[in-house]
Parts: structure tokens; sequence; C-alpha cells
């Protein structure tokens, strides 16, 4: 199983979106854009971590299965509730991730755990996640950014809390998430069209 991080509020407390609050997809969608490079380049894989084996672990694979079933265009998505990375795989995937694309930039999407009152908060920033630090595990760090959201409460038996946190909560995060990276993907493509040189309309034009 896959071991999530640790969020406590910090100087990223800033980057971070309820789930249920209002405009919440726009402002994930908003955060994801000015993240990614300008211009955009490289392909983007994101890599949602977790395990189907643990309901409060289930939030990466539950944005995976949830962003293949949407008509991405530029964005590539790794980890479901099929073909889920946890621990056990985790350095096996991310290097293929590495031989399928050139240069990937990766953004980690994972569950984690926090305070109380940061329980259904959605972080989005730069750097990598680092899976497991939630209960002292040393795990491959992934991602250029990452995507994390507080699924229930730490310091006290961490394992027995992701089997029971309710699965209502998190898949109504996942929901949120998964939308607000297929906006921001609608937003990159609506830049870059609007940036592109129009196509002539005159036929003399084109020789």
């Amino acid at each position: 199983m896959s071991i999530p991080s640790i969020f406590f509020s910090s100087k990223e407390e800033k980057d971070r979106v309820f789930y249920n609050e209002q405009g919440a997809v726009s402002s994930i969608a908003w955060r994801i854009a000015s993240l990614l490079p300008d211009p955009l380049v490289q392909p983007v894989a994101i890599v949602c971590i977790g395990t189907d084996r643990s309901t409060g672990d289930s939030l990466g694979p539950l944005v995976g299965t949830m962003l293949k079933e949407k008509p991405l265009a530029r964005f590539h998505v790794y980890g479901t509730l099929e073909e889920p990375i946890h621990a056990v795989n985790l350095e096996e995937k991310v290097e293929a991730i590495r031989l399928i694309h050139h240069d990937p930039f990766m953004i980690a999407v994972d569950a984690c755990l926090g305070r109380l009152k940061s329980v259904g908060a959605i972080t989005i920033a730069k750097g990598p996640v680092r899976p497991g630090a939630g209960v002292n595990k040393q795990l491959l760090p992934v991602g250029d950014a990452h995507i994390t959201g507080v699924v229930n409460v730490s310091g006290f038996m961490e394992f027995f809390v992701l089997q029971n946190t309710r699965l209502h909560l998190v898949m109504n995060m996942a929901k949120t998430i998964a939308n607000g990276i297929y906006d921001a993907e609608r937003f990159i493509l609506r830049k870059e069209r609007l940036a592109a040189p129009p196509l002539p309309t005159d036929r003399h034009s084109l020789w």
C-alpha cells in the first residue's frame, strides 16, 4: 500500500483550497496552470499515488480513474484503481514514465494526513510530494509539482485512521481535483489557440 505524506499549516497554506468551497475547481485549475512551464513544451504526466486497499489512500487512484474518463489531450495520466502506483512499485512506475516521455513535467497526486482543521484541504504547490512522510517512511520523492489532499487527522495509528476514512469525503475530494486538472488542461489549450498566429483567409496569401 502507499503511505500518505503529512500536512501542517505552513507558508504553503495560501496555496490550499477546500474541496467544498465555492470556486474550488477553478482555483485548483488556475494554480495548476500557473505552475506549468510557459510555453508548455514538455509532456505533462499526472502521477496518481495510492491504493484502493485503503479508503483514505484511494484519493490518488480515484483521481486517476476519473481523469481517464475525460478527453484529455496534453496530460498523460498514470495510477488508477485498476493499475495503482503505490509504495511497492513507485520507483519502477516513475522510471517507466520517464522512458515513455522525454523530460516530462510530473504532477504527483497523493492523499495526506494533517490537523483536524485541515481535513478536506487540497494543496497545489511546486516541488515533489514525499510519500510516506506521515509515518516516517522514506520513499522516492515524486513530481515537479504536487497536489495533496488532507483526508484525515494525523498523530495516532495512521494506518487505522486511513482504513476508517470516509469514502464520501475521499470521493468528493477526488472529483474536485480531477475536474480542476481537466480545467487546467482546457485553460492551457485555450491559451495556446489564442497565441497561435491566425490562419490566412485569402487564398492568394498561400502562394
